[in-house]
């Protein structure tokens, strides 16, 4: 068994024993046609884990604190699935250029107020940011929460998160790709 189905197995198995908040139950996985439908909404490929994680283990309803937002239907908390909140995020940051929201940064789980956590499909480990939006400026409201998504699993089937109680204090980097992935390119 690879690394990576070793690490859906531990995943499938949490995501069956616990609940996080506004979940009731564990929704089922998406159709198979859904990942291929996000990524024509979206414009960009998912990366191969996360399309993994909605396809195989359940679309939404598990992982840390909120747990992971649906990929294209809106969960039973009634807040916007994975596609929809990228989409208004882009659009927002396009009327609002002081805080301009990265093309390919898909948010996958809401932490409350404002906050998510957002995978970078345009990375191919798929690094995990933290949108924390209740910074400043724009430059100081992204982190790396994890340098990929395997390693973002691995922290919360661990218990070695950031949000964790006993790792109070832990310091995230800033996201230093920020200003280059949001800065328009001039044009020749």
């Amino acid at each position: 068994m690879t690394e990576i189905e070793q690490l859906l197995t531990r995943v499938a198995a949490q995501a069956r024993t616990s609940r996080p908040w506004g979940w009731p139950s564990l929704p089922h996985p998406v159709e198979p046609t859904a990942p291929a439908q996000a990524e024509a909404a979206l414009g960009f490929a998912l990366p191969p884990l996360l399309a993994s994680l909605y396809s195989r283990i359940a679309d939404g309803g598990f992982g840390p604190e909120y747990g992971l937002l649906p990929l294209l239907d809106s969960p039973p908390s009634g807040e916007p699935a994975a596609v929809a909140q990228y989409l208004t995020n882009r659009e927002e940051g396009r009327k609002d250029p002081d805080w301009p929201w990265p093309e390919g940064v898909l948010p996958i789980s809401h932490w409350g107020c404002g906050m998510y956590a957002c995978v970078d499909c345009r990375t191919p480990e798929a690094a995990v940011l933290l949108y924390e939006p209740n910074a400043d400026e724009a430059d100081h409201a992204w982190y790396v929460d994890a340098p990929s998504l395997t390693d973002w699993l691995h922290a919360w089937l661990d218990g070695t998160g950031w949000y964790e109680e006993s790792n109070d204090g832990m310091d995230l980097e800033p996201w230093a790709d920020f200003r280059r992935r949001t800065t328009p390119s001039p044009t020749p």
